[in-house]
This record gives structure tokens, C-alpha cells and sequence, in this order.
């Protein structure tokens, strides 16, 4: 017991006080007062800065949030002893030694919304929701720093990220971005949808033809990806992906968006305008592309301002019949959302390992029978449930470190990654404006009654068997659901049960397709005659050949299939 007592009190003794450590705010363009979370980033390295090592994976490095209020320029602040870290919980736990630091500050901005709450979140600035390289945040350069009980510093937050240029408009690649009346309204300030637009070949040449619309749906697009009109750059220095264990994976991704080129130009490729939408909001890159309570109506607004708008100036037929989405990964679930909560305003969706479409299987979570979210029930073994697998079943992060990773980056589902921005869409607002949680972000304690919130608003799979009477006869046919049977993230789970589902629909049977990738990691999207790491560059290639190809069954009579198919 002796030995004990001695043991603890030497690991006090070498705890760093975390009230040692301030930040000060001294950027030349900085503005007086700020609202935000403060990050501190500490690292073993140097590779490449802190704020690009933080990870769900056995290889990131550390961070400690702390949310502050009203921060006037040049009024040093305390870091709080209780600022909430990753994967280390606390400051003082930090073990004695050499390390590479910076801080951090993401800027909030303060939304009077419509519903009149009140809120503090960080507005997407043309980044797509990247906390570490989001234009305007301020930051300090790393500095090699020996971590001990005695270390007193001050971080200058001396630096601020550039603003992002908006792409250029080309021959074939044109750029949209309107007002939205409904989202401004929602938001109580200017809130505006873009997206970046593929013109069909001979679309110039031919001003009398109107196009069908192949949207795709996915995470924030710089510009439209995977078409490049000229060959590969024969200076590329080879890039390394551990992923797909590749070298010069990044040869390959040219390659195939020229191979696109030339066939999106050939005489043979079907004429439709392609679309990748940007809906990044103050919660995420993305809006999930359905009506929320916490994000607003992206969903109307998406499908009743920024669709008919691009038709309108881009020549699109501006029929639900002739408008058709794919994607995969959360464009997967938008794609599967969207044409069941507008089964009249789209004509067929191709969902490529979709987020989680049966709640029954979130990810490894089933939030209406679990009661922790983190832990299996057990009176004596507090077994992890897995969050991340590689397609051998190998394990690399928890949902604990998801979500305590998460935790760090932003407090009331600010931090702009994945749980959060589910949690976001999918749950009611709570009390202090902000979504009600689905669990405690650092137990895992599952609410039941935001559970059975989520159940009846966007589980899928039970909406879809709930409404089938009233929605079947528009959506026979149309649903495509595609993922990879070692999904990484375990989305396979959901869709199992879903196809269960999908076979026992009747008047009518739902004429669904389901298909599964052996052994395929995520995001498989169907295509069983190449890797995962070629198949995932033919999004648009794959989808709208197999549209066009099954349109003459989904037509209404007297409907124009013809004149765009020059």
C-alpha cells in the first residue's frame, strides 16, 4: 500500500498544469472579438503540422478543446484544466517529454434562427467543414516544446488561413451558386446551394435539345471531379496510398478522369447535364439533402430552388422523369432519402455503400435495443464495439474514439465530422438550440426517446415499409443499393436487413436492387469487374449509362427520350 501511495503521488507531482499553458490572439488582420473553439494540438512529430495529425486511427496524435466566448484580441487565455482531449482525456495526463505544438481557434459565428434559437456555429467558408484548413480560423506555427510539471508558454495565434478561390468556369465544367429564399429565411442570414456542371458534348451546337439531369450526391466537391481533358501530367512525383496499397495512386486518378473525358466527348456516351452539389452548412460539408430540424429545409431547397434553376439556365427537360441521383457514402443515403421523401421529383437512385439506412445497425450500434452505444452490456467486461475494420476484419477505431475525437473538435455536435452531423440532421432541437443528443458524448448512454425521434423521421428502411402503400407505385424500380460485404464502417449491417425488407414489399413488389462486393471495403458501388480503387473513379461513367439504359421502362407515354440521344 506504501509503494502504491508513493507511486500516485509521483504522477501528480509530474502533471502538467494545464492553467500554465495561455493563447493570445495577435494576428495583424485578426478582428476584436471572437467566438470558436480553442484547440491545442501536440504531436511526437513534426511530418507535417499537428492540426493535420488528428485521426480516428492508432496514428493520430493529440487535441484538447475548450469552447470560448467574446475573446478579445490580446487578452491572453488559460487553457481550462478541463478542456476535453483525444485520445488522451485530460492535459495533466500528457506524458513527460519532447513535442511539437500549435493552437487553433475555430471561428463560430452567431445564427438568430427562424425556429428563435440562438446559436454559435462555424459557418462553411468554401472548405467543405475542414476545422484545420477552414479560411479565417487562426493559428500559430508549431514549436518543438519539452512537456514537463514546470512548462509555461504562450501561444500566439499570429496566422490566418487564406480564403479558398472559387473555381473558373471552362468549355464543359460551369459553376452555379443562388440565394436560397428558404434557407436564408431558416438561418436569419444570406445562405446559398451551388454546384459545379458537366455539359454534354454538342450541348452549344445544339440550342434546341433539353437534357435529362444526373445529380450526384457526396461530400463538399471543389470542382467537378474526375474529368480532366487533357492526359496525365508526365511530371507527377507518384503518391503513396496505404489504403488501397498503392504507389502512384494519383497517376491512376488522372488517367481515369481523361479516359472519362474522352468518352463523355465520344459518339456513343449518353447527352445528359451532370451535376455535384455543394450544400456545406454551419454543422457540416454536406446537408444530408433532406429537411431537418437543427439544418432547415435543404431538402426543398434542393429540389425546388437549385434544381430548377440549373434546368433553367442549363437547358434541362425540368421533369422529375428526366432527373436521376447517384453517390455513395453519405451520397449514397442522400440519394436513397431523397427520392423516397420525393418519389415524384426523381426517377431513380443507384445508393453506393449509403451511411446508415436501418437504425437497427448504426454502424455497430442498435439505438433502439443498446443502452451504451460504446460498450456492450456486460456486468464485468466492458467490451468496445469496433467503429473502423479493414476488409480482413482488422480493427482501428472504436465508436468511442469517433466520438470523443469529435468531442474534442467541437461541443453540442460542433465539431463537423460524422456522428455529429447525423445527430444533427436526425434529432429534434434541444432546449439550448442545439440538437438533442442521441447519446452522452462521453458515456455512450443512449436516449430512447430521441431514438424513437429518429425512428419515425429518417430511419429508411422503416420509413419505406411504413408509407409503402401511399409511396410504392412511385418507387418501383427505382431503388439501386449497392456496398461491399467488409464495408469499413460496417454499413453492409443496415442493408442487409433493408433488402430483407425491400424483398416482402407487395402492391406493388418493390423491383429493388441489391447487390453486395465480396470482401469489398468501402465505398463498393456495384461494379464486380474492377478493384474498389478503380470502380470508385466511375461514378458518373457506371450511373448514367445504366440509367439511360433502364429509362425506356420508366418513362411516362410521350415523353422525349430521343432528341438528347445524338
Amino acid at each position: 500500500m506504501k509503494i502504491c501511495l508513493l507511486m500516485v503521488c509521483c504522477l501528480l507531482a509530474n502533471t502538467l498544469p494545464a492553467q500554465n499553458i495561455r493563447v493570445n490572439i495577435s494576428a495583424a488582420k485578426a478582428q476584436q472579438v471572437y467566438d470558436g473553439r480553442l484547440l491545442l494540438l501536440v504531436a511526437k512529430n513534426n511530418n507535417t503540422e499537428p492540426r493535420f495529425q488528428i485521426s480516428d486511427g492508432p496514428a493520430t496524435q493529440l487535441v484538447f478543446g475548450m469552447d470560448v466566448d467574446n475573446w478579445k484580441k490580446g487578452t491572453p487565455l488559460q487553457m481550462d484544466p478541463q478542456s476535453f482531449g483525444y485520445p488522451i482525456r485530460q492535459i495533466s495526463e500528457i506524458p513527460e517529454g519532447d513535442y511539437y505544438v500549435q493552437a487553433l481557434l475555430h471561428v463560430y459565428e452567431t445564427f438568430k434562427r427562424k425556429d428563435g434559437s440562438t446559436v454559435k456555429l462555424p459557418m462553411d467558408r468554401g472548405e467543405g467543414q475542414h476545422w484545420n484548413i477552414a479560411p479565417g480560423n487562426l493559428y500559430s506555427k508549431p514549436v518543438k516544446l519539452h512537456i514537463s510539471k514546470n512548462l509555461k508558454t504562450t501561444f500566439q495565434l499570429d496566422q490566418v488561413i487564406a480564403p479558398i478561390p472559387e473555381p473558373a468556369d471552362t468549355r464543359y465544367i460551369k459553376h452555379i451558386k443562388i440565394q436560397s429564399k428558404l434557407l436564408t429565411e431558416f438561418w436569419g442570414r444570406p445562405m446559398f446551394l451551388g454546384a459545379h456542371i458537366l455539359l454534354p458534348e454538342g450541348w452549344d451546337s445544339h440550342p434546341d435539345v433539353k437534357y435529362p439531369l444526373a445529380i450526384m450526391h457526396g461530400h463538399f466537391p471543389e470542382d467537378f471531379a474526375g474529368f480532366r481533358t487533357s492526359p496525365p501530367d508526365e511530371n507527377l512525383i507518384p503518391d503513396t496510398v496505404e489504403r488501397f496499397n498503392l504507389i502512384g495512386y494519383n497517376r491512376i486518378v488522372q488517367q481515369e478522369a481523361y479516359d472519362f473525358y474522352k468518352q463523355w466527348t465520344g459518339p456513343h456516351f449518353p447527352r445528359v447535364i451532370a451535376i455535384e452539389i455543394q450544400h456545406a452548412n454551419p454543422f457540416y460539408d454536406d446537408s444530408y439533402a433532406v429537411n431537418s430540424a437543427n439544418l432547415g429545409p435543404y431538402g426543398d431547397a434542393i429540389t425546388y430552388e437549385l434544381i430548377p434553376e440549373i434546368e433553367k439556365r442549363f437547358r434541362g427537360i425540368g421533369k422529375g422523369w428526366a432527373r436521376f441521383m447517384y453517390g455513395g457514402s453519405t451520397g449514397g443515403w442522400e440519394v436513397l432519402a431523397a427520392q423516397v421523401f420525393y418519389p415524384d421529383e426523381y426517377n431513380g437512385c443507384y445508393a453506393a455503400c449509403p451511411d446508415p439506412i436501418d437504425f437497427n445497425h448504426y454502424m455497430t450500434v442498435n439505438i433502439y435495443k443498446d443502452k451504451n452505444a460504446y460498450r456492450l452490456e456486460s456486468d464485468f467486461k466492458p467490451t468496445l464495439r469496433p467503429g473502423h475494420r479493414d476488409y480482413l476484419g482488422h480493427i482501428s477505431a472504436t465508436i468511442e474514439d469517433n466520438n470523443h475525437r469529435e468531442y474534442a473538435l467541437g461541443s453540442k455536435s460542433r465539431s463537423g465530422d460524422q456522428f455529429d452531423i447525423w445527430e444533427a440532421v436526425f434529432s429534434p432541437i434541444g432546449k439550448d438550440g442545439y440538437p438533442e443528443r442521441i447519446w452522452d458524448k462521453v458515456t455512450g448512454q443512449i436516449n430512447p426517446v430521441i431514438a424513437d425521434y429518429w425512428k419515425e423521421h429518417y430511419d429508411l428502411t422503416n420509413i419505406i415499409k411504413r408509407d409503402w402503400n401511399k409511396i410504392g407505385e412511385k418507387l418501383a424500380g427505382k431503388i439501386h443499393i449497392y456496398v461491399g460485404d467488409m464495408d469499413n464502417y460496417y454499413l453492409n449491417n443496415a442493408v442487409y436487413t433493408a433488402e430483407d425488407m425491400l424483398k416482402k414489399l407487395t402492391g406493388p413488389a418493390c423491383g429493388c436492387e441489391v447487390d453486395y462486393g465480396d470482401r469489398a471495403e468501402h465505398c463498393w458501388n456495384g461494379d464486380h469487374s474492377q478493384p474498389n480503387y478503380i470502380s470508385r473513379l466511375r461514378y458518373h461513367s457506371m450511373f448514367i449509362k445504366k440509367w439511360v439504359s433502364e429509362i425506356p421502362a420508366r418513362a411516362p407515354a410521350g415523353a422525349d427520350t430521343s432528341s438528347w440521344r445524338y
